[in-house]
């Protein structure tokens, strides 16, 4: 994996790993037949893949940011967007403490009463640096008014909106759910032209839907995080360098970000999902000035809207 060391690299999608995470949470309620089948997946991927079992106690925040400030020096990183976290407060203070490595999204319900103040409160007075949410977890659609002040602030700022559409957990993870598809959001990206809007792991599943998307329009953009699994349960084939092809044919250079995925400890950044992607870019001829975009210059921008950093 030495080719990797050549490159800047700011990986624009890393979950900061805490004891009440998302595993939990989509879990909750599931039968116990439907929690088995989904753990007995999560292993699978883990052999599969030759990653490390993750820690039995995830120890306390500000043990867990140190752990990564030391991954970002081991593997010569510039950067990491934290895209979930372990509050805003503390997310805001690691910013501040990290200034120009470390970037944290808001990641607020908005079907919670106080959804509209806590993004407000998330963005103006803890500065952090953009928005995650769950497509299949939004119980109205993108268009709905009671969520319009949360797409104009993030306009207004030019903050970048992080959205996983498609499936939601491993296996026995979410499949249905109206707001599935990326196309879902076309009325806000129609709407607010100055907003980026982020699509993760390649539409997860939405492939050809994120493709119309990104066609549409010009603020739509693709990030490549993750394992990317999902490929094996499509009915054509693909694989991660025909996905690079097609995002690079459609989206341009320009609006492709690399993210990793990473969220546990003992593995830490995932390198091996860099490694991947410059494969699959240079498989398919990818110029070096264009690849260098995707994996710094297209995250370093979004990040610095109007030239400077917003957090």
């Amino acid at each position: 994996m030495s080719d990797n060391r050549k490159w800047q690299v700011l990986d624009f999608h890393v979950h900061f790993a805490v004891n009440n995470g998302e595993g939990a949470e989509r879990s909750s309620g599931a039968p116990r037949d439907q929690l088995n089948y989904s753990q007995r997946q999560y292993r699978w991927m883990l052999e599969a893949w030759d990653f490390p079992t993750p820690d039995a106690e995830i120890p306390e925040p500000s043990v867990v940011l140190d752990e990564w400030i030391d991954e970002l020096d081991r593997y010569d990183l510039s950067g990491v967007v934290f895209v979930t976290g372990a509050g805003s407060a503390f997310m805001s203070e690691a910013q501040k403490r990290h200034r120009d490595r470390v970037f944290a999204f808001s990641h607020v319900d908005l079907d919670a009463p106080n959804a509209v103040e806590l993004v407000r409160r998330d963005i103006n007075e803890y500065r952090l640096s953009g928005f995650k949410m769950f497509g299949p977890k939004l119980a109205k659609p993108f268009d709905d008014r009671s969520y319009w002040p949360v797409w104009e602030l993030l306009a207004e700022k030019e903050l970048p909106l992080l959205i996983h559409f498609g499936v939601l957990g491993g296996g026995g993870g979410i499949v249905f759910h109206p707001r599935m598809s990326p196309l879902t959001v076309d009325p806000v990206a129609r709407a607010f032209p100055s907003l980026p809007i982020v699509v993760p792991h390649f539409g997860a599943g939405y492939w050809g839907d994120l493709l119309q998307l990104g066609w549409a329009h010009e603020n739509v953009y693709v990030d490549t995080s993750g394992s990317n699994q999902w490929i094996r349960w499509m009915p054509y084939p693909l694989t991660l360098e025909t996905m690079v092809q097609k995002a690079y044919e459609t989206f341009g250079p320009d609006r492709i970000l690399f993210g990793s995925d990473s969220s546990y400890f003992p593995r830490g950044f995932a390198e091996r999902y860099l490694a991947d992607l410059i494969r699959a870019a240079r498989y398919n001829g990818m110029p070096d000035q264009d690849l260098q975009k995707i994996l710094f210059d297209n995250a370093w921008r979004l990040l610095h809207p109007h030239g400077g950093r917003h957090g």
